[in-house]
């Protein structure tokens, strides 16, 4: 591993924890999208939402095939937040382990920028990053399929033998693994497949482990 890294973050339930009140609303918003403009009942929009989840990585690309929505629509309607700082959990020692990481920091996520780009504000962690990569910047082709990898390669002209990828979802690791990536894990409770590198708790474990992710 060379001695200037390249950090790529996934963010929800990476740096901060979604699950509480973000995931949720989210979900809520996704069915709520489905129900009004595919005509579906409530519960049938929330198993459509749920399968093109697990059969694409992002209910968005399942609509994108299968009912040619707008995802940018869909995207600013499903990630609408009035308060979003009121559901943030996330822990203040982010900024200061992120600031003594050596080398670049990127956040590749499937969420879209200006959600993205809000969530890190409220962090106070916006300057610590080189570039936001959202879901638009991959042109709507998500983490696992390896398009979004690729993308995200050939734009900043990366070789993936000098990344670092840290995830909360062990299938978007496989993937980075494939492509010659070193691999973190990041949460409580998690199988770790042979394609991790590394498994942390919580990603302010990241300092602590440095020594052996980098040699």
């Amino acid at each position: 591993m060379p001695r200037t890294p390249i950090w790529l973050f996934d963010l929800d339930n990476t740096l901060h924890n979604a699950s509480p009140h973000i995931f949720p609303h989210i979900n809520r918003s996704m069915t709520d999208y489905l129900e009004q403009h595919l005509g579906l009942a409530r519960g049938e929009a929330n198993a459509l939402r749920t399968h093109y989840w697990h059969r694409y990585g992002a209910t968005l690309l399942g609509l994108m095939r299968h009912h040619g929505t707008d995802p940018r629509h869909f995207l600013h309607e499903t990630h609408r937040f009035d308060r979003l700082h009121e559901m943030m959990v996330f822990d203040r020692a982010l900024r200061g382990m992120l600031r003594k990481l050596p080398g670049r920091r990127f956040v590749f996520s499937n969420a879209p920028r200006h959600y993205a780009n809000a969530v890190l504000d409220i962090m106070g962690v916006s300057d610590l990053f080189e570039t936001v990569i959202g879901i638009e910047d991959l042109d709507f082709h998500p983490k696992p399929g390896i398009r979004a990898y690729r993308s995200l390669l050939s734009a900043h002209r990366l070789n993936p033998a000098h990344c670092i990828m840290l995830e909360d979802s062990a299938v978007n690791l496989r993937t980075a693994k494939r492509l010659g990536m070193r691999t973190v894990l990041v949460g409580r409770g998690l199988r770790t497949p042979g394609y991790v590198d590394l498994k942390l708790a919580s990603i302010l474990d990241l300092r602590r482990r440095l020594g052996a992710l980098l040699a």
